[in-house]
């Protein structure tokens, strides 16, 4: 961590090439497996939700979920990607509506509408949560239903054993995870923190408080947003962060419902089913895109757009997963993939549509506003509706939330992790981890000047963990399928399924298929010496079980 910090204080241009360069390789070199990983992950989890093992608890039997549903999404909104949606809800459409992807349609015309909605909902939707939803169920399900440690060896036990899974092998899983998840969620987290910084600046800029960039002023909001977010972590789940998460969820509502009414409202109708449609018909060519077709333009695209997404999401997978985990005690198996997978999929196609929809109308009518940052688009939209200062602010709060009730998150999940999977890890951890968040992501906006050309290096970075972590997670679907073959429902389902089918046969036999089913009580061994054989006999036209 400090060796990477060091380097950007020193060498930022040198960070920035190296990383270039790494996310380069990875995307021409294994891109396919990335393309073809996401895909398998989605149909992996609606299998799982769809199947027999989807009555499984992700507890003891009957007991009840810990958080209400409400909190529990809001909470996956805030840790997964409720400041992704702020920061690219205006900017992914209207930039896949400028300029579509190569060899579909051509931009600025009634038929990109679709392709860029189509585009950005395959980007945020099913895909993502999906990989999420694999992490988190597997630790779920590990540490909540077979009572294991919430680590990442704990859930291969079914494949390398529980002598293995407790000796040096899953020590060494558990090091690896931990230096690879640390990584990533550090320095993710840290990028995050400072591009909603750098938001936060542009709306103070469209609000009129502040004129040029000051570096000064970008390190007082990370420092103002670290001890919030810290001050939440240590609170614990059920206070701050789901509280945070709450306050979100209503105030980006009441944000959605104004832009709704206020914008072009007729649009937003028409594109939710264009969206829908475009998104289910374009679907199988979205998920077959790689680069060995569409050449060099298509190449570009995909480093910039769906494998680079696709890195992105794996990357922070090992955070948002075990964070996931952790708020889903006692939901079902189809229950948590109906939640981490359908309901946001609809939420965000809904959000698409609204501010996506207002993108669109404002980039018809002033193109130049494709030219501006993403972190300013969202303020340039909101300047062409009513009470554009006031919904300004509420973006801003916004921002900050999400990033508070995120980052507190990320804190908990490092903590935990650096104590061997402890659900409530010391707040000593909490906060050093909180606080070399908030001061990585100081540094490097300080070093890059101000700009985000310093949090992309690191940005960049975080993907190379993204290939091996996808080895893990396919391994991981691997194992979450034997444990739950070996799970006691579906043992009892099994158990019960071949009493029935002997029972059946034997009343077939015995009885010419004249026979019904009924149960008794089981006698002991003291009624059958009194009774003689202690065999109940058969009733004409019935067989007991």
């Amino acid at each position: 961590m400090f060796i990477l910090v060091a380097w950007g204080s020193v060498g930022t241009e040198s960070l920035s090439g190296f990383a270039e360069s790494a996310l380069e390789w990875l995307v021409t070199n294994t891109g396919w497996g990335f393309v073809l990983a996401a895909t398998g992950f989605v149909i992996f989890a609606l299998f799982l939700a769809f199947s027999r093992y989807g009555r499984i608890p992700l507890g003891a039997d009957g007991e009840k979920p810990e958080f209400r549903t409400i909190s529990w999404i809001a909470m996956m909104f805030s840790a997964g990607m409720g400041i992704g949606l702020m920061f690219y809800g205006v900017s992914e459409p209207l930039t896949h509506f400028m300029t579509p992807p190569p060899g579909t349609v051509e931009g600025g015309t009634d038929a990109a509408v679709g392709t860029a909605m189509a585009t950005s909902l395959f980007h945020w939707t099913l895909h993502p949560w999906a990989i999420y939803a694999v992490v988190g169920l597997a630790i779920a399900y590990s540490s909540f239903r077979r009572g294991r440690k919430q680590l990442i060896s704990a859930v291969f036990m079914p494949l390398i054993g529980k002598r293995n899974a407790e000796g040096p092998i899953g020590k060494l899983i558990d090091i690896l995870a931990l230096f690879a998840t640390l990584f990533a969620t550090l320095f993710g987290s840290a990028a995050s923190l400072g591009l909603g910084t750098l938001q936060i600046q542009s709306g103070m800029q469209a609000a009129g408080w502040i004129g040029q960039t000051s570096t000064v002023l970008l390190v007082l909001i990370i420092v103002v947003l670290t001890i919030c977010f810290i001050a939440s972590a240590v609170s614990g789940v059920s206070k701050g962060i789901q509280w945070l998460s709450n306050i979100n969820m209503v105030l980006a509502a009441v944000l959605a419902v104004f832009v709704f009414v206020a914008g072009p409202t007729v649009l937003i109708l028409n594109l939710l089913p264009t969206s829908l449609g475009a998104y289910i018909s374009d679907f199988g060519e979205m998920a077959s895109r790689a680069g060995a077709t569409g050449g060099d333009e298509m190449h570009s695209w995909l480093s910039s757009w769906t494998v680079f997404y696709w890195a992105w999401w794996i990357s922070w997978t090992p955070f948002v997963g075990m964070f996931i985990a952790r708020i889903s005690r006692g939901r079902t198996i189809r229950q948590f993939i109906g939640g981490v997978l359908l309901v946001p999929s609809v939420v965000s196609l809904i959000w698409f549509a609204i501010f996506g929809g207002a993108a669109i109308d404002t980039g018809k009518a002033d193109p130049a506003i494709v030219n501006g940052g993403a972190e300013a688009q969202t303020f340039t939209v909101l300047e062409h509706l009513p009470l554009a200062l006031v919904t300004s602010v509420l973006v801003m709060i916004l921002v900050a939330i999400f990033f508070v009730s995120g980052a507190d998150a990320a804190s908990v999940v490092m903590g935990t992790l650096s104590q061997r999977g402890s659900i409530e890890p010391s707040r000593w951890v909490v906060i050093f981890w909180g606080a070399a968040t908030g001061a990585v992501a100081a540094i490097m906006l300080v070093i890059g000047g101000g700009e985000d050309d310093a949090l992309s290096g690191i940005q960049n970075l975080t993907f190379m963990g993204a290939l091996p972590f996808a080895i893990v997670m396919v391994l991981l679907c691997v194992a979450l399928t034997k444990d739950l073959r070996s799970d006691e429902m579906t043992l009892r389902d099994e158990k019960g399924a071949e009493v029935l089918e002997q029972a059946v046969i034997a009343g077939t036999e015995e009885h010419d298929g004249e026979f019904q089913l009924v149960t008794t009580p089981a006698e002991t061994e003291e009624d059958g010496a009194e009774g003689g054989s202690g065999e109940s006999a058969a009733k004409p036209g019935a067989a007991t079980t």
